[in-house]
C-alpha cells in the first residue's frame, strides 16, 4: 500500500501541512522540523504525487524538448546541454524524436501541451506557425532550437547555416575541386535548405565550378551511404571530385559507399566533408572533416532563453520584452578527407 503523506506526517509527529512545506518550501520550516520530516520519509519509502501536485500548480516541473533524430549524436549532445542546465533549476527534460515527421512533431508539442510543461524547445521539421501559437496562446513559451522563425516572432537559437554551407564549399573549391556534389536531405527541413544556399554563394565566385544536388529521404548513414555508392558506379569522368554533406552522419555514409568498389579513394579521388563534426568523425577510417557546431552550448542557451521567457512573462505579463535571438558562428574543422 502506498505510503500518504498522513503517514509521513504521524511518524514525524507534525501536521500535513508541515510535511507539505517540507516538500515544497523547506526554507519556511526549522532545520530540525525538516530533518524529522526527511527521516521518516526515508524510512517509509515515500514517493511524492508529482501528478497530483501539477495539478494543483497548474504546471510541471518538467519542459519539452523535440528534435529531428534522437539517434543523431549531434542532437544527443543538444539534449545534453538542454538537461545539464535545465537540472540547474530543478526541472526535467522530456525527450521527444520527431523522426523529421512534422505530423509526430505537432503530437508531441500538443502532447507537451497537455501535460503542462514549464515551456518547450523545439528543432522544427515542418514546424506550422500555428502549432506555436497553440502554444504560447496556453502560456507555454517556445523556443525554437537550431532553427528561427523569419519574423523573429519567437525565441530561437541556432547557427548560420549559409555561412556553414559557404565555408565548407569555399574548403573544398581552394583545394582545387570544381565538380562538387550536394549530399542532404529533403530540402523542406531549414538547416539542409540554408546549408545547400551557403555552398551555392560559395561557387558564385568560381565560375567553372559546378555543384550537383543528390537529395536523399532522411539525413542518416544509410541514406548517405546509397548516395556514395551512387557516386562509385558512374564513370570516373561522370563522377563529382568533392562532396558536401548536410551531416555527418550522411558523410559516413558516402565514405562507406564511394569506398566499397576499392576504386575511389578519400581524399585523393573524391574530397569530403560533413557538418556538425560529433564525436566520431575523427575517428573514422579517413577522419572526416567537418562544420563544427556547439552542439551542448546551443543546447543550454535554449533552456537559459527559456527561462529568461518565463521571468519575463511573470514579471510583465501586459508587455512582454521582444523575444531573444541567439546565434552562433559554425567553424571549419580541417581533416584527411578533404585534403586539406
Amino acid at each position: 500500500m502506498a505510503v500518504s503523506v498522513k503517514d509521513v506526517a504521524a511518524a514525524a509527529s507534525v501536521s500535513v501541512g508541515t510535511v507539505s512545506n517540507v516538500l515544497n518550501r523547506p526554507d519556511k520550516v526549522a532545520p530540525d522540523t525538516v530533518a524529522r520530516v526527511q527521516a521518516a520519509i526515508d524510512r517509509l519509502g515515500f514517493v511524492r504525487n508529482d501528478a497530483a501536485r501539477q495539478l494543483r500548480a497548474g504546471r510541471s516541473r518538467s519542459i519539452g524538448l523535440v528534435v529531428l533524430d534522437s539517434a543523431n549524436p549531434f542532437f544527443a549532445e543538444v539534449a545534453r546541454g538542454a538537461e545539464e542546465r535545465a537540472a540547474a533549476d530543478g526541472l526535467s527534460v522530456l525527450l521527444g524524436n520527431s523522426d523529421q515527421s512534422p505530423e509526430r512533431e505537432a503530437a508531441y508539442l500538443d502532447l507537451f501541451r497537455e501535460q503542462r510543461v514549464n515551456g518547450v524547445l523545439v528543432t522544427p521539421s515542418g514546424l506550422d506557425p500555428a502549432a506555436v501559437r497553440r502554444l504560447t496562446d496556453a502560456g507555454v513559451p517556445v523556443v525554437l532550437v537550431d532553427a528561427a522563425f523569419a519574423g523573429g516572432e519567437v525565441a530561437s537559437v541556432a547557427v548560420d547555416d549559409v555561412e556553414g554551407g559557404h565555408l565548407a564549399a569555399q574548403h573544398l573549391l581552394a583545394q582545387g575541386r570544381r565538380r562538387l556534389a550536394f549530399v542532404g536531405g529533403p530540402r523542406g527541413i531549414r538547416q539542409v535548405a540554408d546549408r545547400l544556399a551557403g555552398a551555392r554563394r560559395a561557387l558564385e565566385a568560381v565560375p567553372d565550378a559546378t555543384l550537383e544536388v543528390i537529395e536523399q529521404g532522411a539525413l542518416t548513414v544509410l541514406h548517405g551511404r546509397r548516395a556514395g555508392e551512387d557516386i562509385a558506379r558512374r564513370r570516373a569522368e561522370d563522377r563529382p571530385d568533392a562532396v558536401f554533406c548536410a551531416n555527418d552522419l550522411l558523410a559516413v555514409g558516402v565514405l562507406q559507399g564511394a569506398s566499397i568498389l576499392g576504386e575511389i579513394r578519400v581524399p585523393e579521388d573524391l574530397a569530403l566533408i560533413g557538418y556538425d563534426d560529433i564525436d566520431f568523425a575523427q575517428s573514422t577510417v579517413v577522419p572526416l572533416s567537418s562544420i563544427r557546431q556547439p552542439a551542448r552550448e546551443i543546447g543550454a542557451s535554449a533552456v537559459e532563453l527559456l527561462l529568461e521567457t518565463m521571468a519575463d512573462a511573470a514579471a510583465a505579463p501586459a508587455s512582454p520584452r521582444s523575444p531573444r535571438q541567439v546565434r552562433f558562428r559554425p567553424e571549419l574543422v580541417v581533416r584527411a578527407s578533404s585534403g586539406g
